[in-house]
Protein backbone atom coordinates (compact mmCIF):
# COMPACT_ATOMS: atom_id res chain seq x y z
CA UNK A 1 0.00 0.00 0.00
CA UNK A 2 1.38 3.40 -0.90
CA UNK A 3 1.82 5.71 2.08
CA UNK A 4 2.42 9.01 0.35
CA UNK A 5 -0.30 11.64 0.40
CA UNK A 6 -1.60 13.21 -2.77
CA UNK A 7 -3.02 16.66 -3.33
CA UNK A 8 -4.93 16.49 -6.58
CA UNK A 9 -6.94 19.27 -8.16
CA UNK A 10 -8.41 18.09 -11.45
CA UNK A 11 -8.90 20.64 -14.19
CA UNK A 12 -9.56 21.04 -17.91
CA UNK A 13 -7.71 22.63 -20.82
CA UNK A 14 -9.23 25.14 -23.22
CA UNK A 15 -7.59 25.50 -26.63
CA UNK A 16 -4.33 24.08 -25.29
CA UNK A 17 -3.84 27.08 -22.98
CA UNK A 18 -2.77 26.84 -19.34
CA UNK A 19 -5.48 26.27 -16.74
CA UNK A 20 -5.07 26.97 -13.02
CA UNK A 21 -7.75 26.38 -10.35
CA UNK A 22 -8.75 29.49 -8.38
CA UNK A 23 -7.23 29.38 -4.91
CA UNK A 24 -9.60 28.71 -2.05
CA UNK A 25 -12.51 27.74 -4.29
CA UNK A 26 -14.11 24.44 -5.21
CA UNK A 27 -12.54 20.99 -5.10
CA UNK A 28 -9.20 20.43 -3.39
CA UNK A 29 -8.91 17.12 -1.59
CA UNK A 30 -5.99 15.31 0.00
CA UNK A 31 -6.44 11.53 -0.15
CA UNK A 32 -4.32 8.69 1.25
CA UNK A 33 -3.55 6.06 0.14
CA UNK A 34 -4.09 6.42 -3.63
CA UNK A 35 -4.47 2.64 -4.01
CA UNK A 36 -4.91 -0.60 -2.08
CA UNK A 37 -3.39 -3.96 -3.05
CA UNK A 38 -5.04 -6.59 -0.85
CA UNK A 39 -5.51 -10.35 -0.63
CA UNK A 40 -8.21 -12.50 0.96
CA UNK A 41 -10.16 -15.73 0.45
CA UNK A 42 -13.69 -16.65 -0.61
CA UNK A 43 -16.20 -16.12 2.21
CA UNK A 44 -14.05 -13.52 4.01
CA UNK A 45 -14.47 -9.76 4.52
CA UNK A 46 -11.94 -6.96 4.31
CA UNK A 47 -12.30 -3.53 5.91
CA UNK A 48 -10.05 -0.61 5.01
CA UNK A 49 -9.89 3.14 5.61
CA UNK A 50 -9.27 6.09 3.27
CA UNK A 51 -8.13 9.40 4.76
CA UNK A 52 -9.83 12.38 3.10
CA UNK A 53 -8.84 15.96 3.94
CA UNK A 54 -10.42 19.13 2.62
CA UNK A 55 -7.50 21.25 1.42
CA UNK A 56 -9.67 24.21 0.37
CA UNK A 57 -10.27 27.41 2.31
CA UNK A 58 -14.01 26.77 2.25
CA UNK A 59 -16.17 23.84 3.35
CA UNK A 60 -16.17 20.92 0.92
CA UNK A 61 -18.97 18.51 0.10
CA UNK A 62 -18.00 15.25 -1.58
CA UNK A 63 -19.99 12.44 -3.13
CA UNK A 64 -18.52 8.93 -3.12
CA UNK A 65 -19.37 5.86 -5.17
CA UNK A 66 -17.69 2.85 -6.74
CA UNK A 67 -16.84 2.44 -10.41
CA UNK A 68 -15.28 -0.15 -12.67
CA UNK A 69 -12.12 0.85 -14.51
CA UNK A 70 -9.75 -0.10 -17.28
CA UNK A 71 -6.33 1.17 -18.26
CA UNK A 72 -5.80 3.01 -21.53
CA UNK A 73 -2.83 2.53 -23.84
CA UNK A 74 -1.03 5.31 -21.97
CA UNK A 75 -1.91 3.72 -18.60
CA UNK A 76 -4.51 6.40 -17.96
CA UNK A 77 -7.40 5.14 -15.80
CA UNK A 78 -10.82 5.13 -17.49
CA UNK A 79 -13.74 4.80 -15.08
CA UNK A 80 -17.27 3.66 -15.88
CA UNK A 81 -20.34 3.86 -13.66
CA UNK A 82 -22.21 0.99 -15.36
CA UNK A 83 -21.36 -2.46 -14.03
CA UNK A 84 -18.80 -4.18 -16.23
CA UNK A 85 -19.25 -7.90 -17.03
CA UNK A 86 -18.09 -9.90 -14.01
CA UNK A 87 -17.79 -6.77 -11.85
CA UNK A 88 -17.19 -7.37 -8.14
CA UNK A 89 -18.63 -4.01 -7.10
CA UNK A 90 -21.75 -5.69 -5.61
CA UNK A 91 -19.34 -7.05 -2.95
CA UNK A 92 -18.40 -3.52 -1.87
CA UNK A 93 -20.07 -1.44 0.84
CA UNK A 94 -19.18 2.24 1.43
CA UNK A 95 -19.59 4.02 4.74
CA UNK A 96 -21.79 6.73 3.28
CA UNK A 97 -22.60 8.38 -0.05
CA UNK A 98 -21.83 11.98 0.96
CA UNK A 99 -19.23 13.66 3.18
CA UNK A 100 -19.02 17.32 4.22
CA UNK A 101 -15.76 18.64 5.66
CA UNK A 102 -14.83 22.06 7.04
CA UNK A 103 -11.68 23.79 5.75
CA UNK A 104 -8.74 21.58 6.76
CA UNK A 105 -11.09 18.90 8.09
CA UNK A 106 -10.23 15.19 7.81
CA UNK A 107 -12.32 12.03 7.87
CA UNK A 108 -11.26 8.38 8.06
CA UNK A 109 -13.65 6.94 5.53
CA UNK A 110 -14.37 3.21 5.75
CA UNK A 111 -15.24 0.68 3.09
CA UNK A 112 -15.75 -3.10 3.15
CA UNK A 113 -15.30 -5.88 0.59
CA UNK A 114 -17.34 -8.99 1.43
CA UNK A 115 -16.28 -11.86 -0.85
CA UNK A 116 -19.01 -14.48 -1.43
CA UNK A 117 -18.30 -18.00 -0.25
CA UNK A 118 -18.62 -19.32 -3.82
CA UNK A 119 -16.40 -16.63 -5.39
CA UNK A 120 -13.88 -18.13 -7.85
CA UNK A 121 -10.15 -17.58 -7.60
CA UNK A 122 -9.24 -14.30 -9.28
CA UNK A 123 -8.90 -10.60 -8.68
CA UNK A 124 -11.55 -8.09 -7.66
CA UNK A 125 -10.74 -4.61 -9.03
CA UNK A 126 -12.68 -1.38 -8.62
CA UNK A 127 -12.31 2.33 -7.97
CA UNK A 128 -13.77 4.51 -5.23
CA UNK A 129 -14.53 7.92 -6.72
CA UNK A 130 -14.45 11.01 -4.52
CA UNK A 131 -16.13 13.86 -6.36
CA UNK A 132 -16.59 17.47 -5.35
CA UNK A 133 -20.19 18.61 -5.40
CA UNK A 134 -19.31 22.30 -5.82
CA UNK A 135 -17.34 23.08 -8.98
CA UNK A 136 -14.05 24.93 -8.80
CA UNK A 137 -13.30 27.87 -11.07
CA UNK A 138 -10.41 27.65 -13.53
CA UNK A 139 -8.83 30.56 -15.35
CA UNK A 140 -8.03 29.96 -19.05
CA UNK A 141 -6.75 33.26 -20.39
CA UNK A 142 -9.55 35.80 -19.91
CA UNK A 143 -12.18 33.07 -19.48
CA UNK A 144 -13.30 31.58 -16.16
CA UNK A 145 -14.51 27.99 -16.38
CA UNK A 146 -16.39 25.86 -13.84
CA UNK A 147 -14.65 22.49 -13.50
CA UNK A 148 -15.60 19.33 -11.65
CA UNK A 149 -12.95 17.69 -9.48
CA UNK A 150 -12.67 13.94 -8.93
CA UNK A 151 -10.17 11.55 -7.39
CA UNK A 152 -10.22 7.81 -7.92
CA UNK A 153 -8.74 5.45 -5.32
CA UNK A 154 -7.91 2.13 -6.98
CA UNK A 155 -8.52 -1.13 -5.10
CA UNK A 156 -7.13 -4.56 -6.07
CA UNK A 157 -8.18 -7.63 -4.06
CA UNK A 158 -6.67 -11.03 -4.87
CA UNK A 159 -9.04 -13.86 -4.01
CA UNK A 160 -7.57 -17.24 -3.16
CA UNK A 161 -4.38 -18.26 -4.97
CA UNK A 162 -4.78 -15.73 -7.81
CA UNK A 163 -1.47 -14.60 -9.29
CA UNK A 164 0.10 -13.20 -12.41
CA UNK A 165 1.69 -15.42 -15.08
CA UNK A 166 4.23 -13.43 -17.05
CA UNK A 167 5.85 -13.93 -20.46
CA UNK A 168 8.55 -11.46 -21.52
CA UNK A 169 9.07 -10.45 -25.17
CA UNK A 170 11.43 -8.01 -26.85
CA UNK A 171 13.71 -6.26 -27.11
CA UNK A 172 12.73 -2.92 -28.68
CA UNK A 173 13.54 0.78 -28.33
CA UNK A 174 10.73 3.22 -27.52
CA UNK A 175 10.89 7.01 -27.28
CA UNK A 176 9.13 8.19 -24.13
CA UNK A 177 9.01 11.88 -23.20
CA UNK A 178 11.77 12.55 -25.69
CA UNK A 179 14.10 9.85 -24.32
CA UNK A 180 14.93 6.62 -26.18
CA UNK A 181 14.56 3.72 -23.75
CA UNK A 182 15.22 -0.02 -23.92
CA UNK A 183 11.78 -1.62 -23.74
CA UNK A 184 10.33 -5.09 -23.24
CA UNK A 185 6.82 -6.37 -23.93
CA UNK A 186 5.23 -8.27 -21.06
CA UNK A 187 2.11 -10.43 -21.31
CA UNK A 188 0.11 -11.44 -18.24
CA UNK A 189 -1.84 -14.68 -18.78
CA UNK A 190 -2.61 -15.08 -15.07
CA UNK A 191 -5.66 -14.08 -13.02
CA UNK A 192 -4.22 -11.15 -11.02
CA UNK A 193 -2.30 -7.98 -11.86
CA UNK A 194 1.38 -7.44 -11.15
CA UNK A 195 4.16 -4.84 -11.39
CA UNK A 196 7.67 -5.43 -12.66
CA UNK A 197 10.81 -4.79 -10.66
CA UNK A 198 14.35 -6.06 -10.30
CA UNK A 199 17.98 -5.00 -10.37
CA UNK A 200 19.39 -4.55 -13.88
CA UNK A 201 22.68 -3.22 -15.19
CA UNK A 202 23.96 -2.52 -18.68
CA UNK A 203 26.44 -0.88 -21.00
CA UNK A 204 25.89 1.39 -23.99
CA UNK A 205 27.86 1.63 -27.25
CA UNK A 206 30.39 3.99 -25.62
CA UNK A 207 31.15 1.47 -22.89
CA UNK A 208 29.37 3.57 -20.24
CA UNK A 209 27.76 1.49 -17.50
CA UNK A 210 24.26 2.17 -16.17
CA UNK A 211 21.72 0.87 -13.72
CA UNK A 212 18.27 0.24 -15.20
CA UNK A 213 14.93 0.40 -13.39
CA UNK A 214 11.86 -1.31 -14.93
CA UNK A 215 8.67 0.74 -15.05
CA UNK A 216 6.30 -0.35 -12.28
CA UNK A 217 2.96 0.38 -13.92
CA UNK A 218 0.28 -2.31 -13.44
CA UNK A 219 -0.12 -5.17 -15.89
CA UNK A 220 -3.67 -6.51 -15.65
CA UNK A 221 -4.68 -10.10 -16.43
CA UNK A 222 -4.96 -10.75 -20.16
CA UNK A 223 -2.98 -7.64 -21.08
CA UNK A 224 0.29 -7.13 -22.91
CA UNK A 225 2.13 -3.97 -21.91
CA UNK A 226 5.48 -2.24 -22.51
CA UNK A 227 7.98 -2.24 -19.65
CA UNK A 228 10.42 0.66 -19.99
CA UNK A 229 13.95 0.27 -18.64
CA UNK A 230 15.03 3.69 -17.37
CA UNK A 231 18.80 4.25 -17.05
CA UNK A 232 20.62 6.12 -14.30
CA UNK A 233 24.19 6.81 -13.20
CA UNK A 234 25.62 8.40 -10.10
CA UNK A 235 24.64 12.07 -10.28
CA UNK A 236 22.52 11.65 -13.42
CA UNK A 237 19.00 10.19 -13.29
CA UNK A 238 18.20 10.95 -16.95
CA UNK A 239 21.26 10.12 -19.06
CA UNK A 240 21.15 9.89 -22.85
CA UNK A 241 21.99 6.39 -24.06
CA UNK A 242 24.05 5.57 -27.14
CA UNK A 243 22.65 2.45 -28.77
CA UNK A 244 23.16 -0.47 -29.02
CA UNK A 245 22.73 -1.13 -25.32
CA UNK A 246 23.06 -4.45 -23.49
CA UNK A 247 21.07 -5.08 -20.29
CA UNK A 248 21.52 -7.97 -17.86
CA UNK A 249 20.13 -8.95 -14.50
CA UNK A 250 17.02 -10.31 -12.86
CA UNK A 251 13.55 -9.10 -13.84
CA UNK A 252 11.15 -9.69 -10.94
CA UNK A 253 7.41 -9.69 -10.21
CA UNK A 254 5.60 -10.86 -7.09
CA UNK A 255 7.61 -13.89 -5.86
CA UNK A 256 8.85 -14.82 -9.35
CA UNK A 257 11.75 -13.74 -11.55
CA UNK A 258 13.54 -14.40 -14.83
CA UNK A 259 17.11 -13.79 -15.94
CA UNK A 260 17.53 -11.08 -18.53
CA UNK A 261 20.37 -10.70 -21.03
CA UNK A 262 19.26 -8.57 -23.97
CA UNK A 263 20.79 -6.35 -26.62
CA UNK A 264 18.76 -3.31 -27.72
CA UNK A 265 19.64 -1.86 -31.13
Amino acid sequence: MMKRRLLIVLGAMLGGGPVSPALGAGFAAVVAPPRFELATRAGASLREVISITNGAATAGKYRLHTADFRLGEDYGVIFQDALAPGSCRPWVALERAEVTLPPGGTIRYRFEVKVPADAPQGECRFGILIQGEDPAVAQAGAVQLPIAGRIGVIVYVRVGAAKAAIDVFGPSIVTLNGQALPTLRVHNSGDAHTRMGGFLTGTDAKGIKYDFVPSTLPILPGEERPVYLSPSRAGNDHPTLTFPVTVQGKLEWDDQSTELNERFE
